[in-house]
C-alpha cells in the first residue's frame, strides 16, 4: 500500500484495502489540521478538473482527471479510489459529490446504499428496511473532509436518528455541499422522504469537521403539483443568483431549473425540461469551464445502454448547446481508460493538486 506522509494529516492514516491486490487507494485517517494556505486558489491557478463519480459494479468511488474539461482519465486505471465495503453501512456507496470550501479543504459527501446488496450476499432482504419503506431506502449519508486529496476523515451521518421529529425517513440520498456565505456553514442538501412518501429535497447545516448535521432538515424546494417527487438536487452560485437543477418524476420527466437569489428559499418553478435526452436521465450537476463564462451542465443518462454521462453547455442557463455522452460520435467528450460512470460531480483544481494525485497513484497522467 503506498504511502505519504503530508503536514495535513494528524494521527496514523488507516489504509483502505483495495479492490486489486496492489491497487493503491486513499487513505482514512482519525483527523486532519488545517494547512498553512488555507484559501481557495485564485482562478489563474485553476489547471485541471476532478471527476468523482461511483460505477454500478462496484459502488465504489471513482476519480477522473482532465486538463482542457473534455478528455478525462481514471487515475487508478479503473480501479476505486474507495471501497464502499470500507466506509458504508451498506458497504456500497452511491452519488459522490466534492467541493472546494472558503478554507481550502475538499468536502465529499455520498449515498450510504448498496442495491444490489441481497444478489451479493451482504444482506438477506431486498433492501435495508421493509419494502413499505419504498425503493432503495436506506438511512445514511456518508461525509468525508480531506486538505490534500489523499487523506480523507470519514464519517457515517443518519439523519432520521439526529433528527428523529422530522419522521420516520425512507431515503437519504444524493447529498451535496455548498458553502452559504450568510451563516459562513457549510450546508448539506439532500434528498428524503416520510417513510415510503414523495421524494423532496431538504437542506441541513454541517459541523466544521464535517462529521455531523447539526440542524434539522428543512424544505429546499417545492414542486407545485402534488404527488410528483424531486430528486437529485444541484446548486450553482453565479454571481448573485442561485441556480437549482433537479430531477421532476412528471411528465415529461428529466432535468428542471430554478433560480432564487437565496441559497435555500425561494427557487421560482420553470416547468421547462431542460435537458436534450430522449431516454431517462439524472443526477444532475454544474461546473464552468476555467477562464471562461461557460458552465457545463452534466448528468447521469441512466436510460442509455450502457449507462452513460451525458452534458451540455450554457452561457445564459436558457440556451444549452448539446455535447453528446462521453465517446459519442461526433461528441468533444471523451473517457479514455473508464466506462460507465454514474452520478458525480466535477470541479477545478490545481496543477499541483493535479500532480499530486498522480503521483500518488503512480504518475497515470490525464489526457490532453
Amino acid at each position: 500500500m503506498k504511502s505519504i506522509v503530508l503536514n495535513a494529516v494528524v494521527g496514523l492514516g488507516l489504509a483502505l484495502s483495495a479492490g486489486t491486490p496492489g491497487a493503491t487507494v486513499l487513505q482514512l485517517v482519525p483527523k486532519i489540521a488545517p494547512r498553512a494556505d488555507a484559501r481557495p486558489p485564485a482562478e489563474r491557478d485553476l489547471a485541471a478538473y476532478l471527476f468523482v463519480f461511483f460505477r454500478d459494479e462496484d459502488h465504489s468511488i471513482h476519480f477522473a482527471t482532465s486538463t482542457d474539461g473534455y478528455s478525462f482519465t481514471d487515475v487508478n486505471g479503473g480501479e476505486p479510489v474507495v471501497l464502499g465495503k470500507d466506509i458504508a453501512e451498506q458497504k456500497g456507496v452511491r452519488d459522490p459529490h466534492i467541493m472546494r470550501g472558503p478554507d481550502n479543504a475538499f468536502y465529499m459527501s455520498m449515498t450510504d446504499l448498496h442495491i444490489f446488496a441481497q444478489r451479493e450476499g451482504l444482506r438477506s432482504t431486498p433492501w435495508e428496511r421493509p419494502q413499505d419503506y419504498g425503493w432503495g431506502n436506506n438511512r445514511g449519508l456518508i461525509l468525508m473532509k480531506s486538505y490534500d486529496l489523499i487523506h480523507w476523515t470519514h464519517a457515517e451521518v443518519h439523519p432520521g436518528e439526529l433528527f428523529p421529529a422530522y419522521g420516520d425517513i425512507g431515503a437519504a440520498w444524493a447529498p451535496e455541499t455548498i458553502f452559504d456565505p450568510e451563516k459562513s456553514k457549510l450546508m448539506v442538501y439532500y434528498t428524503t422522504r416520510v417513510k415510503g412518501g414523495d421524494n423532496h429535497m431538504v437542506y441541513s447545516y454541517a459541523n466544521d469537521a464535517f462529521t455531523t448535521l447539526e440542524t434539522a432538515p428543512r424544505a429546499l424546494f417545492t414542486y407545485p403539483k402534488p404527488g410528483k417527487s424531486t430528486i437529485d438536487g444541484d446548486i450553482t452560485r453565479v454571481g448573485d443568483k442561485y441556480h437549482l437543477f433537479y430531477v421532476a418524476h412528471d411528465t415529461p420527466g428529466g432535468l428542471r431549473h430554478a433560480v432564487s437569489d437565496r441559497i435555500n428559499d425561494g427557487f421560482v418553478f420553470d416547468p421547462r425540461k431542460v435537458d436534450p435526452e430522449t431516454v431517462p436521465c439524472e443526477a444532475p450537476t454544474v461546473w464552468r469551464r476555467i477562464g471562461t463564462d461557460t458552465y457545463v451542465l452534466m448528468y447521469d443518462v441512466f436510460g442509455a445502454r450502457p449507462n452513460n454521462m451525458g452534458f451540455s453547455e450554457t452561457k445564459d442557463f436558457v440556451t444549452y448547446k448539446n455535447l453528446g455522452r462521453f465517446n459519442d460520435p461526433g461528441s468533444p467528450m471523451k473517457a479514455t481508460n473508464f466506462t460507465g460512470p454514474k452520478h458525480g460531480a466535477v470541479m477545478p483544481i490545481t496543477a499541483a493538486e493535479l500532480a499530486r494525485l498522480q503521483a500518488y497513484f503512480g504518475g497515470k497522467p490525464a489526457t490532453h
